[in-house]
């Protein structure tokens, strides 16, 4: 892809409220009517089919908050605690694992936080072990860290390595220190450059490195520097996540001085930079906040029309089902959705009893079934062949969706997306704007003053 021009007036005019859809429906739409019995349930009419199966598992634990954080964090320096976790992690997975096909493989694994190198590498070591011992991985399966570098030692990488890991994803936000300051993260620019050169001199495959713009202090200047010092990195992804500053769900938050969060218009200027800036580097721009280089599996799904996404983001592992583990992490199971609950004590106390953590999940109806398969075929793939994707739903795409259709009319005409008559295809603009597009073909979009949801840019 060659550089993407941003046009800041069109940002400006389409950025509301939205979901972001790693599922359809989002998981605002989750109830108690999905619980440990229908979990249960679900996986027992499932395992008869040999699918191929996703991992995630979530490791809550860091030594200090970064007050832009909106994941689902245990505040602690006590590594004894993830070890009594791990422990409890090996119980969840014997409660799941004899309900699945035996032939079932793992073709994709990811540790998510928290931080997950907050556990000591014997911790590590020991979380592979009950993953192996409960799971059979496909010879090329792909696993990936996320690392914080703060704490990391070559130890750790040694450690994920001999259990398979293949892929990094390194925290960095951004690496200039009046920015760190602000939000509590003290990261230098060498510890970065130097544990990205212990990633790869540990024989990990790749190197993705996390940013976030709209954080106190930014300017248009300063994050050319950071994105200047990160390209020098070659990582073969780049997610630049947008700053939702969301403090009614994220009560940390309210640390932030809001006063020195960038302004709207700034926070637009940055999105800017940052995709022109990354275009011209050469990274393709898959859409909404992830960039990868043209060789890179992502990028390949793309072009071949295969990509997926779910709730660790873009994939390319399409067909697998997500199995999930640990504290508010969340399981895709054919045409279901359910959740652990996110209280660490309430997490311990369930499996004492034997029970499965869920709280809570949905499970799709066929129009429900009809409406996620266009709207991934959105995020993904960034268009719709109505006759395939008639064939593939078993309807007439055009007599369906013909309100829906009808009302892209405003979206075609600012440039988002062009309407043939085989289907739709989606801009390089439209990228950018891709939520928006698919926003049109979700039937439970509450109006926009009652949306919960984060800005879309």
């Amino acid at each position: 892809m060659s550089r993407l021009d941003v046009d800041l007036e069109l940002v400006r005019k389409y950025n509301r409220p939205g979901p972001r859809y790693t599922s359809y429906p989002p998981a605002t739409q989750f109830s108690e009517a999905v619980g440990p019995a229908r979990a249960a349930g679900i996986m027992a009419a499932t395992s008869g089919q040999p699918r191929d199966v996703s991992l995630y598992v979530h490791l809550p634990f860091c030594e200090s908050l970064c007050w832009f954080c909106g994941c689902t964090t245990v505040i602690t320096p006590d590594s004894r605690r993830s070890a009594a976790y791990i422990e409890v992690l090996g119980r969840e997975m014997a409660l799941v694992t004899p309900r699945l096909h035996p032939d079932r493989r793992v073709v994709q694994l990811h540790y998510g936080g928290g931080s997950p190198t907050f556990c000591t590498p014997d911790q590590l070591r020991r979380l592979g072990e009950l993953i192996h011992a409960q799971f059979q991985f496909a010879p090329d399966a792909e696993a990936s860290v996320e690392i914080d570098p703060r704490q990391l030692t070559k130890d750790h990488l040694a450690a994920l390595r001999s259990t398979g890991f293949n892929r990094a994803s390194l925290g960095v936000q951004d690496n200039n220190p009046l920015v760190q300051q602000a939000v509590h993260r003290i990261q230098p620019r060498d510890l970065t450059e130097r544990v990205a050169g212990w990633i790869r001199e540990a024989g990990f495959t790749a190197l993705n490195i996390d940013l976030i713009y709209g954080l106190p202090h930014q300017t248009p200047a300063s994050f050319a520097q950071t994105l200047d010092e990160i390209l020098a990195l070659a990582p073969d992804r780049l997610a630049v996540f947008s700053y939702a500053h969301v403090p009614w769900m994220k009560p940390a938050q309210k640390i932030l001085d809001t006063g020195i969060l960038p302004t709207p218009e700034t926070k637009l200027q940055l999105l800017k930079l940052t995709i022109e800036k990354l275009t011209a580097a050469g990274y393709v721009y898959i859409g909404m906040d992830h960039f990868a280089r043209p060789t890179d599996e992502l990028a390949v799904a793309q072009r071949q029309r295969t990509l997926q996404r779910n709730f660790q983001g873009y994939s390319t592992h399409g067909g697998a089902d997500l199995y999930a583990f640990g504290m508010s992490s969340i399981s895709q199971v054919g045409d279901a959705y359910w959740q652990n609950t996110k209280d660490l004590a309430d997490y311990y106390a369930r499996l004492d009893a034997g029970e499965l953590p869920v709280v809570r999940g949905f499970v799709l109806s066929a129009e429900d079934r009809i409406r996620r398969a266009t709207i991934m075929e959105i995020m993904c793939n960034l268009g719709v062949d109505y006759g395939a994707m008639s064939e593939r739903l078993g309807i007439s795409f055009t007599d369906y969706f013909a309100p829906e259709l009808a009302s892209l009319e405003d979206l075609e005409a600012d440039g988002l997306l062009i309407h043939k008559a085989h289907g739709l295809e989606i801009t390089n603009l439209g990228r950018l704007l891709v939520r928006i597009i698919a926003m049109r073909f979700d039937a439970y979009l509450p109006g926009i003053k009652e949306r919960r949801h984060a800005m879309t840019i």
